[in-house]
């Protein structure tokens, strides 16, 4: 049994999550953590990390970038380990958190989605052939009206799976509205669309001459989220110090 505190319990992820252990004999969230304390829960929730001190194997982290380096400091004073699934973090946060492993355990994915992560694994063998014989390369990422990050972290690690299987030769273009010229033949192109409560869609697009390869992911439901979120928890449980992704996740399956 993998015992996790839930951080961001009562926000749409948490709630899902709590859902979802629910319905697993393997997992229990034995404590919460949100500011908002309306909902109900079959466990204690605290208003802030600091005051949790049930005893648990790991955290899963759904939150606010705000919350993120007192969870950390937290995470770091407790030895626990902890699945980062907070989006807009900041350059120096994301610094924080992979010092952070190198002292405890920790799993960050810009999507926990086990979809997403096989994908990843795919467009770097897509990339290898597709790029070198002249390609140009796009990614298409859409999310409901209340997503404040944009590009997703999922439309970036795309790029970066995509860059990294062509020795980060590539840069990143995210707005073209001001230029006047043909796209650079090393680029990847990074569109954002936001509307109505679309979950999220990610498309890649090799775009060759008279020839065009698509890659899409589409999420109906978070759930999917969720569910790779569990999976990393219990992962993690008993793991040694060190910085983890979901590629690790689906390796040990």
């Amino acid at each position: 049994m993998v015992k996790v505190i839930m951080h961001g319990c009562n926000g749409h992820m948490g709630q899902v999550i709590s859902g979802l252990v629910e319905e697993d004999p393997g997992i229990e969230i034995v404590a919460g953590v949100d500011l908002y304390d309306a909902a109900k829960n079959g466990y204690p929730v605290f208003k802030s990390i600091a005051e949790c001190e049930i005893e648990a194997d790991a955290v899963i982290d759904f939150s606010s970038p705000k919350a993120e380096d007192a969870l950390i400091a937290y995470c770091l004073e407790k030895k626990l380990p902890v699945v980062v699934c907070t989006t807009g973090l900041s350059g120096e946060q994301l610094e924080n958190i992979r010092k952070a492993s190198e002292e405890i355990a920790v799993l960050r994915s810009a999507n926990m989605s086990l979809g997403i992560n096989t994908l990843l694994n795919l467009l770097q063998k897509a990339a290898k052939v597709l790029a070198p014989a002249g390609y140009d390369m796009e990614i298409v990422e859409k999310h409901h009206k209340h997503k404040v990050d944009a590009p997703s972290g999922t439309a970036l690690a795309l790029a970066d799976s995509l860059n990294e299987a062509l020795d980060k030769e590539y840069t990143y273009t995210f707005d073209r509205s001001g230029r006047r010229q043909e796209r650079e033949p090393k680029e990847i192109g990074i569109s954002a669309v936001r509307g109505g409560t679309i979950v999220g869609e990610h498309e890649v697009i090799f775009a060759g001459t008279d020839e065009v390869i698509e890659f899409k992911h589409t999420a109906y439901s978070k759930a999917v989220f969720g569910k790779g979120a569990i999976q990393a928890a219990k992962f993690l449980k008993g793991k040694p110090a060190g910085y983890y992704d979901m590629s690790d996740v689906i390796a040990a399956q």
